[in-house]
């Protein structure tokens, strides 16, 4: 099995899935566990992969394939990844399952049992080619390929949202496309100048010809970052260009919103650490402090916004701007510790993130609102739930033990290593997190039942085997990060610049230590 092409599989099969489901009617009465099925295929493949990776050398790109696909303009089809991409690759295999699965019962609502039907084979088959463009967006290693698919992510989610959410679900579905539009269209004129500037011929735009063979200018180099870092930022989402996150993840069904939060968005950081820090050294230092500091902005404001909010959705929503004020914290202030952290931080909170969805979904689907302030008591009532809640959400403030607490921790030491004020800043995010999580909970779940929640039905079955495994996740990555850690380390130490980026007045060589 050593010379499969495990990524074109892990590409096809869902892809291939997705297409066979539109186009055979009979497969639309079983789309829910067809779908389910080929998802499990997939995490099978994946596992299987996993074997083929030699983690002693997860630094190094792995998995290789390539093939001319449009010599003329210098576009291969090239696939591979190292440690980073593995990790992403196997939270989205691992999270699609799960979402299919919790959907299991939505979509049941239309009188009309044919248009039922569609409206179930329609959910499963985009989701599944969603599963199939985001492996390729995690193993491309050509950056025209890269951001084709990095533009065709929008068109499956677009659909999910627009086609299956809330009553504003167009609105939500149309500003998340105008504004990944946009990113995107800065891009394509970064990806155009990038094959200008490098050294052209028919694989002009593999990854590993680019870096280090820019023939531009200071200034060349740093509007190259800028086209590249700005998509980057609107995807991930970073303060200011977050707006359209709270109003997707508020329409968008639960499953969508783990998806696109707890995979889609995080294509962002990985942009900027596999191509941004590579490609563009010398500018990613330059725009480092501002960077970092929009980092912080977004680590407060987005706490502080969560704490306001009536919606359930909104709040998580808000709490994952604050979590990539982190994660983009860790990638910029160019220390080895603090990467490797925002690297293990992106599946750490992708888990964490998937869990609080679900659960918050499976909690309005009861009650018939996303508005906190109509809950109250409900721990007497459904103690599953409310236990699922409360672990799901001491993962995302890192709470020691589960998966959040060392992401959190090595962001932070590597911080402080840099700079004690973006460290003290970065605290503050820590404490307002508490704030955020436990506020909600006491009002949804303490304190006297309100009238009509007395009966709520707690986790049935299915919705247990759905929140088991990430319970399990979130224990594992906080109890035993060692596998995510070693795979991503090397990654790490292959980009971490000798000299950290310092925006204290003092000499970074006087705050504790450098990066690696």
């Amino acid at each position: 099995m050593a010379g499969m092409p495990w990524l074109t599989v892990l590409i096809v099969v869902p892809l291939a899935a997705a297409a066979l489901l539109w186009l055979v009617p009979p497969l639309h009465r079983v789309a829910r566990p067809y779908g389910i099925a080929v998802s499990l295929v997939e995490l099978a493949l994946a596992v299987v992969m996993t074997t083929q990776f030699d983690t002693a050398a997860a630094g190094e790109i792995q998995l290789t394939e390539m093939a001319a696909w449009i010599p003329q303009l210098g576009v291969s089809y090239a696939l591979g990844i190292n440690g980073l991409g593995l990790a992403m690759v196997l939270l989205a295999v691992f999270l699609v399952p799960i979402v299919l699965l919790a959907a299991w019962r939505e979509q049941e609502v239309v009188p009309d049992g044919q248009r039922v039907e569609r409206r179930q084979m329609g959910f499963v088959a985009l989701v599944l080619a969603l599963e199939a463009v985001v492996v390729g967006v995690f193993a491309a290693r050509d950056v025209f390929l890269f951001y084709v698919l990095f533009e065709a992510m929008l068109v499956p989610v677009y659909f999910l949202v627009g086609g299956y959410g809330g009553p504003r679900r167009r609105t939500a579905a149309l500003k998340f496309l105008l504004y990944s539009l946009a990113g995107g269209l800065i891009m394509l004129v970064g990806v155009v100048a990038l094959y200008i500037v490098g050294p052209g011929g028919e694989q002009g735009f593999l990854i590993s010809n680019l870096v280090g063979s820019l023939e531009t200018s200071v200034m060349g180099e740093r509007l190259l970052f800028l086209a590249f870092f700005i998509a980057f930022a609107i995807k991930a989402p970073m303060w200011p260009v977050h707006t359209w996150l709270p109003d997707t993840a508020q329409q968008a069904p639960a499953g969508a919103s783990v998806l696109l939060v707890g995979v889609l968005d995080k294509v962002g950081t990985f942009g900027m650490i596999a191509l941004c820090l590579p490609l563009f050294p010398a500018a990613s230092e330059w725009a480092a402090p501002v960077i970092i500091g929009l980092a912080l902005v977004s680590i407060i404001y987005g706490g502080l916004l969560a704490v306001g909010q009536r919606d359930i959705m909104r709040l998580i929503a808000f709490t994952s701007v604050s979590h990539f004020g982190f994660i983009v914290l860790g990638i910029f202030i160019r220390d080895q510790v603090a990467l490797t952290g925002a690297m293990v931080y992106m599946v750490a909170h992708g888990v964490s993130t998937a869990a609080l969805f679900l659960v918050s979904g499976f909690l309005t689907r009861r009650g018939g609102t996303q508005e906190i302030p109509a809950y109250g008591g409900l721990q007497k009532a459904v103690p599953v739930l409310a236990g699922t809640f409360l672990v799901s959400g001491l993962a995302s403030i890192a709470l020691p033990g589960l998966s959040g607490f060392v992401p959190e921790y090595l962001v932070l030491l590597g911080t402080f290593r840099v700079s004690v004020v973006a460290g003290v800043v970065a605290v503050l995010g820590v404490i307002i997190a508490a704030v955020y999580l436990l506020l909600p909970y006491q009002r949804i779940f303490t304190g006297p039942t309100r009238d009509g929640l007395a009966d709520l039905p707690d986790l049935g079955l299915r919705e247990r085997w759905v929140m088991a495994p990430l319970v399990v996740a979130m224990l594992a990555l906080g109890l035993y990060p060692g596998p995510v850690v070693d795979a991503v380390t090397p990654v790490a130490d292959g980009i971490a610049v000798d000299q950290p980026v310092s925006i204290d007045t003092a000499d970074p060589a006087d705050q504790g230590g450098s990066a690696k």
